[in-house]
């Protein structure tokens, strides 16, 4: 019985010996032992990670930064999956640890001056708009007649939601613009997009200190309303046609008769005299053949005044431009029918072609078909 102790007490003693002895040659990593972070090798860093060295405070350094061996020989297990209570599988020849860190990818950060700093683009931005008139108004509803919520100056861009069957434009903040005062752009960058006031907030027309601008806000508005209340033709030769020198042009498209500058002189009889422009530009057209007669190539009478039958081209009047013709037209119209009671064209075809009993007919059809193109 003593025996068998006497064998376990030395069993004892030699593990504790070995135990004792091993721990002299195994230094552990200590908090203060100067760490170095070396260049990765190739390997190590396509594997998401960079590489460490330990460096004890001896003089005996080692460096680790020489290339650790290929994953395909030695593979390295991702940080999540180490059990720091099991030896590393990287290490010195000491045995002290190498210590994996992860590192993602590195993408530097863009800084606000850059973004300052970076080009516009050009690019198409197919629902902006340009204002083009000096001041247009935005109103509440696709008519003339609605509320003005806001007034924007000439060259204003606005973002454009739909376009309305009467040639109004809905912006995306809410109210609308005629879309004869503004036209499509390209834009660089982004759009400056017009903030809309609440209706409480919308200015009345009145609200203006400088009575110039007030002056030019209230012309945009009469020829917005023009555009916007286009008339039918009828009978009535004094009446308003609601026409602009924009839609007599676009009449006048394809005939002799563009290109004379006599949008203005027509609208000018309207104004002074009541003389419809469409009823205006029917005789015009009708007497003219469009302009090609050789009253109206000569002697630039777009209207046979004066043409009396037996000699109409020796006795037709002359005029230096066709504009004076049209001036003319207006001043016997309004002397010589108008004031004294025949108002209608039935009524100015008696005295004015009675050889042609279709003459109000052909004037009448001419004023449909030139309000069909507008």
């Amino acid at each position: 019985m003593r025996k068998k102790l006497n064998q376990q007490l030395f069993v004892y003693l030699l593990i504790l010996s070995l135990v004792i002895t091993l721990g002299m040659y195994v230094k552990p990593l200590d908090k203060d032992d100067d760490v170095r972070v070396a260049v990765p090798s190739p390997e190590i860093a396509e594997a998401g990670f960079s590489q460490i060295t330990i460096a004890a405070p001896s003089d005996n350094q080692t460096d680790l930064s020489s290339p650790v061996p290929s994953p395909a020989t030695s593979p390295v297990p991702s940080a999540g999956s180490i059990d720091p209570t099991l030896p590393s599988p990287l290490s010195t020849s000491t045995g002290a640890p190498i210590a994996l860190v992860e590192q993602p990818p590195s993408i530097p950060p863009i800084t606000q001056a850059e973004l300052a700093d970076e080009p516009a683009v050009a690019e198409e931005q197919p629902n902006t708009y340009e204002v083009t008139a000096y001041y247009l108004n935005v109103r509440t509803k696709p008519t003339a007649k609605s509320s003005i919520v806001k007034v924007v100056e000439q060259g204003t861009a606005l973002r454009v939601k739909a376009e309305t069957d009467n040639g109004w434009l809905e912006l995306e903040e809410g109210g609308f613009i005629h879309g004869g005062y503004a036209k499509q752009v390209k834009q660089k960058g982004k759009v400056a997009i017009l903030s809309m006031p609440a209706a409480s907030d919308a200015l009345p027309a009145h609200a203006f200190n400088d009575r110039s601008v007030e002056r030019a806000l209230q012309s945009e508005r009469i020829d917005e309303e023009v555009v916007e209340d286009l008339n039918k033709p009828t009978s009535i030769v004094e009446s308003d046609s609601g026409l602009t020198e924009e839609h007599i042009a676009k009449i006048f498209e394809g005939t002799a008769l563009s290109g004379h500058d006599l949008e203005q002189a027509i609208l000018e009889i309207e104004d002074e005299y009541g003389i419809n422009a469409y009823f205006t530009i029917a005789v015009m057209k009708l007497e003219s053949g469009n302009g090609k007669s050789k009253l109206a190539k000569s002697k630039n009478n777009l209207f046979g005044l004066n043409a009396i039958d037996g000699d109409k081209y020796n006795k037709a009047f002359s005029f230096e431009t066709k504009g004076d013709s049209v001036r003319k037209f207006g001043q016997l119209l309004s002397k010589n029918y108008v004031d004294k009671g025949l108002t209608t064209i039935e009524k100015v075809a008696r005295k004015y072609c009675p050889a042609n009993s279709k003459w109000s007919g052909l004037v009448k059809n001419i004023m449909k078909s030139d309000y069909r193109k507008l």
